[in-house]
C-alpha cells in the first residue's frame, strides 16, 4: 500500500536554535492524522543531530539533503551514509534540481548516491523534473522517462520515494496544474516495476493548493520548499483534508 509522505525541504536554512524553535511551534499546530501520513523534515546537516535527539521516539522523520556514494575518503564537504544513520536519519533527498543545476549532479551520480543510501538502510527521495525550455519544447515526458531509467539502475524499488518537481515551478510561485502533475506522475508510475512506490509532487506547494493536489489519485504526497520554513504554514499543509 502506498504511503502518504509530506516532506519539507529546508534547503540552506535554519540554525540548530531555529530548528528547535520550529519543531516546538510546528508540533503545537499539528492535528491528529491517525498515522495516515508520514511527516519528514529535510534539514541541513548541522541541524540533524540536535533534531534527532529532540525527535527520538516522535512521529516526525528526518531526511538529509544529500549523501556521497563512498563510505569514507578524501571528499571534502561530503557526507557519508554511516554519518547519517548514526544520527537516526530515515530519508535522503537525491537529485534535487538545485544540486543538478549548481553542483554538477548528473543522472549517473544521482544513481550512485541512491544506491549508497539504500546500502545504509536509508530511503532515497529521488527528484526528477523538467525545465521551462524542455516543457515549452514538448519534451517533458522524454526528459522524465530518461531521468527515471538512468536513475533507477540497480535500485531496490521497495525502498524508494520519487518526487516530481517541475523545475519551472520551484520557488517561482507558479504551480503545475494539479491535473497535469497527476498525469506526469502517472507516467512516472508506468515506468516502475513496483507500482506501490510513493510519488510526491513538489513545486510552490502551499496551504492554499494542498487540498487540490492531494485529491489527485496518482499523487502520494508533496515535497515542500519555501512554505516548509514557516511552522504554522507547514502544519496547515500537513493537516490537509
Amino acid at each position: 500500500m502506498k504511503k502518504i509522505i509530506i516532506a519539507g525541504n529546508w534547503k540552506m536554512n535554519k540554525t540548530q536554535k531555529e530548528a528547535l524553535k520550529f519543531l516546538q511551534e510546528f508540533k503545537s499546530n499539528l492535528e491528529e492524522v491517525n498515522g495516515t501520513r508520514e511527516i519528514v523534515l529535510c534539514a541541513p546537516f548541522t541541524a540533524l543531530g540536535i533534531m534527532s535527539k529532540s525527535q527520538y521516539g516522535g512521529g516526525i522523520r528526518l531526511a538529509a539533503q544529500n549523501i556521497h556514494w563512498e563510505d569514507k575518503g578524501a571528499y571534502t564537504g561530503e557526507i557519508s551514509g554511516a554519518m547519517l544513520t548514526e544520527l537516526r536519519v530515515n530519508y535522503v533527498v537525491v537529485g534535487h534540481s538545485e544540486r543538478r543545476q549548481y553542483f554538477g549532479e548528473t543522472d549517473e551520480t544521482v544513481n550512485l548516491r541512491m544506491i549508497a543510501a539504500q546500502n545504509h538502510g536509508l530511503t532515497p527521495i529521488f527528484c526528477v523534473g523538467e525545465s521551462k525550455s524542455q516543457r515549452d519544447a514538448g519534451e517533458t515526458e522524454t526528459v522524465i522517462i530518461n531521468q527515471i531509467k538512468r536513475g533507477l539502475v540497480n535500485l531496490d524499488q521497495s525502498n524508494l520515494v520519487i518526487a516530481y518537481e517541475p523545475i519551472w515551478a520551484i520557488g517561482t510561485g507558479y504551480t503545475c496544474e494539479a491535473i497535469e502533475a497527476n498525469h506526469i506522475i502517472g507516467i512516472i508510475r508506468s515506468q516502475l516495476l513496483n507500482k506501490e512506490v510513493s510519488i510526491q509532487y513538489g513545486g510552490s506547494v502551499k496551504s492554499s493548493n494542498i487540498n487540490e493536489i492531494m485529491a489527485q489519485p496518482e499523487i502520494d504526497g508533496v515535497l515542500v520548499g519555501g512554505a516548509s520554513l514557516d511552522p504554522v504554514e507547514f502544519a496547515r499543509i500537513v493537516n490537509y483534508q
